[in-house]
């Protein structure tokens, strides 16, 4: 936890492949003060086949599952960082966006848990 999944067209990564992105997500995550550094988790789903307003143009979008408890300040801070980081990285790339979802601490588990 938390969890940063980067959707995008397979085509974005002939700038930056996904071990790149990988680690430049990390980066910014740790940055933001908001994680325990062994527990943020990034991974890349590109894809081939999409639309974007029924047109093949590229896009990146994160997903971003964390756990309950941060403010909305602190949360949109972690939207901003994020997304201007792959503008940094993606300058061409026109649909570049981020949106974050709480995991609830009474129904989550993992194997340490139990």
């Amino acid at each position: 936890m938390p969890h940063f999944v980067v959707e995008c067209s397979d085509t974005v990564l002939a700038t930056h492949d996904e071990d790149n992105i990988n680690e430049q997500l990390f980066f910014v995550a740790k940055a933001s003060g908001l994680f325990i550094e062994s527990d943020i988790k990034v991974r890349v789903k590109p894809f081939a086949n999409y639309r974007v307003g029924n047109k093949k143009v590229d896009f990146i979008h994160v997903f971003a599952d964390i756990m309950q408890g941060r403010t909305q300040e602190q949360k949109a801070a972690l939207s901003y960082a994020v997304v201007n980081k792959l503008v940094q990285l993606f300058p061409s790339v026109d649909n570049i966006a981020m949106n974050i979802r709480d995991f609830e601490k009474a129904t989550y588990c993992n194997k340490g848990m139990l």
